[in-house]
């Protein structure tokens, strides 16, 4: 048998350990004393999907070497993935297109440009094994003439092809392959993009409570066999496994007060085990909505008129309850998705004032699989119209009870300019010390799927513009593919310095020459531990030229927040096995010389949490372990569209969002698709891959959205 083809187609020193909070003792399920000598996975069956589905999932190991505080450690997680189905590659086709028939995926049958492009991304770099070489494994010499590759196997080969019009798969040499003559290897990771369909099964099979992860992993001692590899004994090294889980000292920090507005009942709230809820509060800041319109994409057979009051109804009664002035007579209107969206939209804001006002609001009703709708509203709403949108699912609004509606309202009050809640002043003296105005930082980087080459990746700065961290803005740029350092974060930073600023004065009416901040502190997206060096020296620089530009000199704290990591904690504390919120570990499994600390600042509700890994790069502000760990914390408690704390502080947590909607600045008619199925030649665009088209075709922000928290 051949060979395999592939198918082408530095940081500070640690400060000392923080103090605050309760002291506890938990365990790390996945990590044990003395090292390894390599990052491996290791794979063994556990399959969740039926043999026939065309990538069953499989789960496995991984296991890395760390450095802890006086020791190595072996860091071991269980791993899941996705594989492809061995067997030929004819059939994995055909079950990926949901086909029987092999001659679907012939181009003279019916097989699409778009969906052959769809097919050439899941397959590209899978490894192949061909059957058809001559006696002895021996490659035959190629003709002298040309000819189709049906007729090559049929001459040269005496291998008529049962199906000559399917397509073939190229190689890394240039050959054309038959599918049918073409089987895939097993134990094949599928490392690219999971289709949609199949995130909620993955995610099904891959979450484990503690409890059972630290099981799993236990049992998985015997697969890896520490005591029995030749390299570590080479290296003189034991591995002690048998005292199990380490045990580390960890504490949990108080949760930080939140404040409310006006007419509550209880302005101030404590979370417990980070949630809270909103009966008997206002927001801190409500706003008033005099002019807005419904527009419904789905049939009016199924969403009806009673369907769309009961949806006015609920959206306006939990409105009142938050302190939100919402009038109670909407325009309604019910479309065509296949029609001028954008066209509709405008008549919809249009209708709602015969001053020219127009719509302060539009609500959007979509239908299942409404996607390309949404992509239609946001570009409207935020780029070409700079009004406010908010989408809600058919399914989801039809007889919703007040708890959605409530979320909904989140979500609508700081589109519009309110602010939900804010940390209490004696909750965070790092926020609200008066001598020393803060504005806090989020940044980050999204890169194109794996498989989406000619894309080009986005990179996203929120920043605070209030004195409470409560309220954001955001500036989102185009760059080079798959960089990961910010290359316009100067004027992205400058953008966001003079709204801070702005700000002040205007809306907290700072006096000039008051409202330069004296501290950033920076949050960064979890960049891996070998490009820190890269973001100080990159980054950090361009801060401080946006700094020097408004002639401003604040000091810069500057902290990496990582979630791509294989740490995990156990604690018997609640029902899910889970850490509470605001457990904090910055000794046995940190980092022995550096600055850096674990957090988990969210509740469990499903499998096993993952703490957020913040690493402190930079830090003229000299704060302790402390204020930083509070401070953190405190961040995770102010994202506005939830009354749950998150994994991570809202500005780096916004971040991520204004990315992932960056296609949104892209006209939804125009050439640059973002859809699944497109590719850098799509639609025949022969510039699509060069990122100067990408950028060329970026649209700014609308204006009135600019100040906005337009991705809440």
């Amino acid at each position: 048998m051949p060979a395999p083809a592939h198918i082408t187609t530095v940081g500070v020193k640690r400060p000392g350990f923080a103090t605050g909070g309760t002291s506890v003792t938990i365990q790390v399920p996945n990590s044990f004393a003395t090292p390894v000598p390599n990052s491996v996975i290791h794979h063994y069956d556990v399959v969740i999907s039926p043999s026939k589905k065309t990538l069953p999932a499989r789960r496995g190991y991984f296991q890395s070497v760390r450095p802890g505080i006086g020791k190595m450690l072996i860091n071991v997680n269980i791993s899941t993935g996705m594989m492809y189905k061995k067997g030929p590659l004819l059939r994995v086709c055909l079950e990926y297109i949901n086909k029987n028939n092999p001659n679907a995926l012939s181009p003279t049958h019916g097989l699409s440009d778009r969906e052959r492009l769809r097919l050439q991304r899941f397959i590209s770099g899978i490894r192949i094994l061909t059957t058809h070489l001559g006696p002895g494994g021996q490659k035959q010499t190629k003709p002298r003439v040309s000819m189709t590759v049906a007729d090559y196997f049929r001459r040269t080969q005496n291998n008529p092809l049962q199906f000559p019009d399917v397509i073939c798969a190229e190689v890394g040499s240039g050959a054309l392959n038959p599918l049918e003559l073409c089987d895939v290897p097993p134990g094949q990771l599928m490392r690219k993009q999971f289709p949609p369909e199949k995130t909620k099964d993955v995610l099904d099979f891959a979450t484990k409570k503690p409890v059972g992860r630290l099981q799993s992993i236990k049992n998985g001692l015997d697969v890896l066999a520490y005591g029995q590899s030749e390299y570590v004994r080479q290296f003189g090294m034991n591995v002690d496994h048998t005292a199990g889980p380490l045990k580390v000292q960890a504490r949990v920090l108080k949760p930080p007060t939140l404040k409310y507005g006006p007419g509550s009942r209880q302005m101030t709230v404590i979370p417990t085990n980070g949630a809270w809820n909103m009966v008997g509060k206002k927001f801190f800041k409500p706003v008033t909505i005099d002019r807005w319109a419904i527009v419904i994409y789905e049939q009016q057979r199924s969403f009806n008129d009673r369907s769309a009051q009961d949806m006015i109804n609920g959206l306006c009664g939990s409105c009142r309850d938050v302190g939100i002035r919402l009038a109670p007579t909407p325009f309604i209107f019910w479309e065509n998705g296949q029609g001028p969206i954008a066209k509709q939209l405008n008549n919809a804001g249009a209708a709602c004032g015969k001053d020219g006002t127009g719509a302060q609001l539009l609500v959007v009703v979509l239908p299942e699989g409404g996607n390309d709708i949404y992509t239609n509203v946001k570009h409207f709403g935020d780029i070409i119209k700079g009004v406010a949108t908010q989408c809600l699912k058919s399914s989801k609004c039809f007889r919703a009870n007040p708890q959605y509606y409530a979320n909904v309202c989140l979500k609508i009050n700081v589109k519009l300019g309110g602010i939900n809640t804010i940390p209490d002043p004696s909750s965070v003296s790092v926020l609200t010390d008066q001598y020393n105005p803060t504005i806090i930082m989020g940044a980050d980087v999204i890169h194109p799927a794996p498989g989406s080459d000619g894309r080009p990746s986005f990179t996203a700065l929120v920043a605070s513009v209030d004195s409470n961290a409560a309220k954001y803005i955001a500036a989102t740029r185009v760059q080079t593919s798959r960089q990961e350092m910010i290359e316009e974060l100067e004027a992205m930073s400058h953008h966001c310095l003079s709204m801070y600023m702005r700000y002040r004065e205007k809306v907290e009416g700072k006096a000039v020459g008051t409202t330069a901040p004296k501290r950033i502190i920076f949050y960064r997206d979890g960049v891996s531990e070998g490009q820190f060096k890269q973001v100080l020296e990159q980054e950090l620089p361009l801060i401080k030229k946006a700094c020097a530009s408004l002639k401003i000199n604040p000091k810069i704290t500057m902290i990496v927040v990582g979630k791509r990591h294989h740490v995990r904690f156990k604690r018997d504390a609640d029902r899910s096995g889970n850490c509470k919120a605001g457990t904090v570990v910055d000794r046995d499994v940190a980092h022995p010389i550096e600055f850096d600390f674990y957090l988990q600042a969210h509740g469990g509700l499903l499998g096993t949490s993952r703490p957020a890994h913040y690493s402190v790069l930079y830090d003229e502000n000299n704060f302790s372990a402390d204020a930083l760990q509070s401070l953190s914390f405190t961040l995770c408690h102010v994202y506005a569209r939830s009354t749950r704390s998150v994994s991570i502080p809202a500005p780096r947590y916004y971040a991520d969002i204004v990315c992932s909607r960056a296609k949104n600045h892209y006209d939804p008619e125009g050439t640059l698709n973002f859809s699944d199925s497109a590719t850098p030649v799509d639609e025949g665009q022969a510039d699509i891959s060069s990122l100067e088209a990408f950028r060329r075709g970026f649209m700014p922000l609308h204006k009135s959205q600019s100040s906005l928290m337009y991705f809440s």
